[in-house]
């Protein structure tokens, strides 16, 4: 695990000039290799996303399992990604060791993050955990306890993109700084999840009613939402215009109104249209079209990263990789058999569950291992 002190400001929204100079030529010679260097990660990403898409026994086994368990890691590899290694690839001097003991800690931690949320839903039951079916008596975690794990995850890259993970930075070891970092972010999903969420589990399943202002769809609708605005501005856009802000206070006070405020005004324009389970599937596809342009490949589809005109290429072509992941992934759930679960349910799933962590755990924690060794 790297031993540096974290640096004041992310790497990944941090002005080139402010960056280390080895952190500096990590990325720059990183990003020299594209689009090859993304195109060879696709060998990867593929395989690991249509496992976590497929494996159980078919597509709708696997949303109702493998759903719960990946959502609630999210929290982990974020705190791996953009606290433990400050941003895909820029760790000075890792250990291939980190790759394997960063996706176990990742792996238990998920898990016990969904027995926990499944505790606060109910109780702990591992049958309504790792079975599809449970029956009667038994307490399902899909889809009763996700508006707890993604309000976990929207206060993580809140706290740690567009707070810049202030004042944690501060502290000398990154380890605990990351940790920290996901237990706050998980008290403020607790504080989401008892005042906000109306959350209403079929009478047989043993799970708690919540009472709250917003019904757990709309909810999830508006926390995805808030991510997709985080993912373009923070992954996409590298935390322009935030970043030219000198001053820390205002920079963080402009940053924070203009996501929360710009996923709130979405949420709000769309859902006078759209039912919530469709925004949540369109933002999803948002969010891992812009984590695999601008992730795995870098944004190599323009060639100056500080021309205002390359900036929206990238998002237009971010937009374009989302209309199509979601046209194509909508038309295959339309030919399954999902029950009493909705089409566009899978559709998030095989989204933000299985592409968009394939890409995050191929780049940040696997370090695009076996395609660039000499970058990891």
């Amino acid at each position: 695990m790297p031993a540096e002190a974290l640096p004041e400001r992310p790497a990944i929204s941090a002005p080139t000039r402010e960056q280390r100079p080895a952190v500096r030529s990590l990325i720059e010679r990183s990003v020299a290799r594209q689009p090859w260097l993304g195109a060879a990660g696709l060998l990867l990403v593929i395989p690991i996303a249509a496992a976590l898409a497929f494996a159980l026994d078919g597509p709708a086994r696997s949303l109702v399992v493998i759903g719960p368990l990946v959502t609630y890691s999210l929290v982990p590899v974020a705190i791996v990604a953009f606290w433990w290694e400050d941003w895909p690839g820029t760790a000075l001097a890792p250990r291939w060791l980190a790759g394997w003991l960063n996706t176990l800690f990742i792996v238990a931690f998920g898990v016990g993050l969904t027995f926990l949320g499944q505790l606060i839903a109910g109780g702990v039951d591992p049958r309504g955990v790792f079975d599809p079916n449970p029956g009667p008596g038994h307490l399902p975690t899909f889809p009763a306890t996700l508006p707890l794990a993604g309000a976990a995850f929207a206060a993580m890259l809140q706290f740690t993109l567009v707070c810049e993970g202030w004042p944690l930075r501060k502290l000398r070891r990154r380890v605990p700084a990351g940790l920290l970092a996901g237990v706050l972010a998980f008290g403020a999903a607790l504080l989401v999840y008892y005042f906000v969420a109306d959350v209403r589990p079929p009478p047989s399943s043993g799970l708690h009613t919540q009472t709250g202002p917003m019904a757990g769809a709309s909810l999830g609708a508006l926390l995805v939402t808030t991510g997709a605005w985080q993912t373009w501005l923070y992954v996409t856009w590298r935390g322009w215009p935030f970043n030219l802000i000198q001053r820390r206070w205002l920079r963080l006070s402009v940053a924070n109104v203009c996501v929360i405020a710009g996923g709130w005004a979405t949420y709000t324009l769309i859902h006078l249209a759209v039912s919530p389970g469709l925004i949540i599937a369109g933002a999803a596809a948002f969010t891992a079209a812009a984590l695999s342009v601008s992730m795995l490949f870098e944004n190599a589809v323009r060639p100056h990263i500080t021309a205002t005109m390359d900036k929206w290429l990238s998002v237009t072509t971010v937009s374009a990789v989302a209309v199509i992941l979601y046209v194509v992934l909508t038309a295959y759930a339309h030919t399954v058999n999902f029950g009493h679960f909705e089409p566009s349910e899978f559709v998030v799933h095989a989204c933000l569950n299985a592409l968009a962590f394939s890409v995050i755990t191929h780049v940040a924690v696997g370090r695009r291992w076996p395609f660039a060794r000499d970058l990891a």
